[in-house]
């Protein structure tokens, strides 16, 4: 049976907030936490959890020295991404009060801590939050999130710096608030919020329960074969890849606490 183990204390409360394991350690970044203030403009904050020490830290304020420089450190955020390419992780997206969704891709060395705005070309997606973002060799994947108004695939190329949009084929409903996850040369797209009639059409949301495929080789949605036994559809979830599954953390239904697996290999539910 799968069970926590360990219960620590000192993390930071929040939601929405992006998080990258680089080596023995997790760099969480921003999110969302009632009280606190998203609408005066300050540095996101970086909370480092030590898996061999069971200890969290705060790095301190990022020192600017200016106007210029201090662009190029992100501003408090929720909904954002942070994927991890070699000893960099570059952020995009997210909310604040103030500004609104942003677009803007930041880097922050891991080894430095120090942050940087990389310099893009291609057609840049636009501004969201609630979106997903996932790193497959030298690629970024961003699918989703709300503001969006393609429901199409947007893929930055590392080696290059040049944002470029998939446009074969029929995609996915839009969505925002799911789960993608890599495994092999495909993407797995989980849960979400979106519209019965489309984006923005009405207020009628339903949350999606159906596994979407991406074939990256292709660039293509694949079509799954249905299972009958499917978990409820829900949003703010999270799903991480073992070696024989896809393993996703419920957050919103009835199975509130427990996991569920997919083998994606025959495309079958379990839970626990």
């Amino acid at each position: 049976m799968l069970r926590w183990s360990v219960h620590l204390e000192g993390g930071p409360r929040r939601v929405n907030h992006a998080a990258v394991a680089v080596g023995h350690k997790v760099y969480s970044f921003g999110g969302y936490c009632s009280g606190e203030d998203y609408e005066t403009l300050r540095q996101i904050d970086v909370h480092v959890f030590n898996t061999v020490s069971l200890r969290w830290t705060k790095l301190p304020p990022v020192r600017t020295g200016g106007h210029e420089r201090a662009r190029e450190v992100p501003y408090m955020r929720y909904g954002h991404t942070a994927v991890l390419l070699d000893d960099t992780i570059f952020l995009w997206g997210g909310r604040n009060d103030t500004e609104g969704a942003c677009n803007v891709l930041y880097a922050f060395d891991v080894n430095t801590h120090r942050w940087y705005t990389p310099k893009i070309s291609g057609a840049v997606p636009g501004a969201r939050d609630g979106h997903s973002a996932c790193v497959l060799g030298k690629t970024m994947y961003i699918f989703g999130g709300y503001e969006q108004l393609q429901k199409q695939i947007h893929i930055l190329l590392f080696h290059l710096l040049y944002w470029s949009l998939i446009i074969l084929g029929s995609p996915a409903r839009w969505r925002d608030f799911h789960s993608a996850t890599i495994i092999g040369t495909k993407m797995f797209v989980f849960g979400g919020r979106a519209d019965r009639f489309g984006p923005f059409h009405s207020n009628n949301e339903i949350y999606c329960n159906k596994i979407k495929v991406f074939d990256t080789e292709t660039n293509c949605w694949l079509n799954t074969p249905s299972t009958q036994l499917l978990p409820e559809g829900r949003r703010s979830h999270s799903a991480c890849k073992t070696q024989t599954h896809l393993a996703i953390v419920f957050r919103k239904g009835k199975f509130n606490d427990f996991f569920v697996q997919l083998w994606f290999s025959k495309v079958t539910f379990s839970f626990y």
